[in-house]
């Protein structure tokens, strides 16, 4: 069992060249390329931004860091698309998808549409599949959640909860198409299930996770163990359907309020939390 974490939350303080640097330092066996920064959101359209990815040297600058990872002695083991995610924002998505591929990734996670039915999701991940295959890049799509206004929990959204994720996994209906659970959605109130619950549900169609903990309630993206997400009946499920893929961390709120002297020392703390998830797996 490997374990990975998402840049994004180091990168914020330090760059993205020298949190890859950092993540290899730490422990870690891999790096998730987080591109949230790639585009911003006005008015429910993506819009890019001055970041690398965004610019026309995007390519370069995914293999920089990929050749920083193994100069480091690690890998890009997945990515993580801009999001919201919708057929208008298909080629910042592609993008994305390709960045993921010069990087050495072969996973990009790319969001549901929300408040998509499994048929209207479908289309727009048709539309994505020929390219994600000709750059030998699998999509995958995640569980989400809704929050509205005066609400005191979450609300259904599309893949909450095993019946809905397996229904979009069915209608798109391709290799290429698999699942990546986010712990912390699933954990929170108002999701009708649980993290458990969906790994059983999942089954072999899970590939990817995104580990992380909460309160119960919110989408907190805190460090594992720090929280109240019950990670010994999650372990438990991914052993029991034999899940093979990363343990990767998405814990993206930890690092915060870390001033920049003091993120090596959050990274190790992230990198401590999935050992001990990667200990209970194998039961060391």
């Amino acid at each position: 069992m490997k374990v990975s974490t998402e840049i994004g939350s180091i990168a914020s303080h330090i760059g993205e060249e020298k949190a890859v640097e950092l993540v290899a330092k730490a422990g870690f066996d891999a790096w998730d390329f987080s591109m949230f920064d790639m585009c911003k959101k006005e008015n429910g359209i993506l819009i890019p931004t001055s970041h690398p990815t965004a610019q026309s040297g995007y390519l370069a600058f995914a293999r920089k860091l990929k050749q920083i990872g193994l100069d480091n002695g690690i890998i890009c083991n997945q990515g993580h698309a801009p999001f919201p995610s919708s057929p208008r924002s298909k080629d910042w998505i592609k993008r994305a998808i390709e960045c993921v591929a010069e990087a050495g990734g072969d996973i990009c996670i790319v969001h549901p549409m929300n408040n998509g039915t499994p048929e209207e999701n479908a289309e727009m991940y048709f539309e994505l599949l020929p390219f994600a295959k000709e750059h030998n890049v699998k999509i995958v799509t995640e569980n989400m959640w809704n929050w509205y206004e005066n609400a005191e929990h979450s609300s259904f959204a599309a893949c909450a909860t095993p019946e809905s994720f397996n229904a979009h996994l069915d209608a798109v209906n391709d290799d290429y198409f698999v699942a990546c659970l986010d712990i912390g959605h699933a954990e929170m109130k108002g999701s009708d299930t649980s993290a458990p619950e969906m790994i059983r549900g999942l089954g072999k169609r899970l590939k990817a996770l995104h580990i992380h903990d909460n309160d119960k309630l919110h989408d907190s993206h805190q460090i594992p163990f720090s929280m109240n997400i019950d990670f010994v009946a999650i372990v438990e499920a991914l052993k029991e359907i034999g899940y093979d893929g990363y343990l990767t961390l998405e814990a993206s709120s930890f690092l915060d309020d870390f001033k920049t002297e003091s993120v090596p020392d959050g990274v190790k703390q992230l990198y401590n939390s999935v050992e001990k998830l990667r200990c209970m797996f194998e039961n060391k």
